[in-house]
């Protein structure tokens, strides 16, 4: 508590929040708890939530009301979420693009058809949303679930794995022109 009351100029707002503080961490606490997993990412909201009252503790009239009460639980619960959100995006199922889809039989051509058939799912699909159905990276974003950056990486990766099957194929009879 005192690294947040060092953050305070005056001495009274020195007092409002260390009321704030005592009446409403067990409560931030809970609230955080509820949303996050981790006992660690809820204690870290709650230190996000209270650097954000500490910024704007002039809306704070009274310590002890329902209006404040329901502000604490407000930002707690939005700092847990951007948490929340921030380790969803770094989870290690989002590296995995063999997570869905339908693996499909080998066409048997040696062709085109055959090097897409051995791609992983979400490369098969982000090539087939481009360049068969004609598909911006920014129209595809919203039917993959990511954003356009990611969707970019993920066509770029495509493309890549795609060059390395047909050049694979084609090491035989020569070298492959793709892309």
């Amino acid at each position: 508590m005192m690294i947040y009351l060092q953050m305070l100029p005056s001495p009274s707002d020195k007092d409002k929040f260390e009321q704030l503080y005592t009446l409403y961490r067990g409560l931030m606490f809970y609230v955080a708890r509820r949303i996050l997993p981790g006992e660690a990412d809820a204690e870290d909201a709650v230190h996000q939530a209270f650097v954000s009252i500490i910024e704007n503790l002039k809306k704070i009239s009274e310590v002890r009301c329902p209006k404040t009460r329901s502000y604490v639980v407000i930002i707690t619960e939005r700092k847990a979420i951007d948490i929340l959100r921030s380790r969803s995006r770094l989870s290690p199922e989002a590296f995995e693009e063999r997570t869905y889809g339908v693996e499909l039989p080998l066409p048997g051509d040696g062709g085109l058809a055959d090097a897409m058939s051995r791609l992983p799912a979400a490369y098969r699909e982000v090539l087939l949303l481009r360049y068969y159905h004609g598909y911006t990276v920014r129209e595809m974003a919203p039917m993959l679930g990511r954003k356009p950056g990611a969707v970019q990486k993920l066509l770029t990766r495509a493309k890549a794995a795609l060059r390395k099957k047909l050049e694979q194929e084609d090491e035989p009879h020569g070298k492959a022109t793709v892309f």
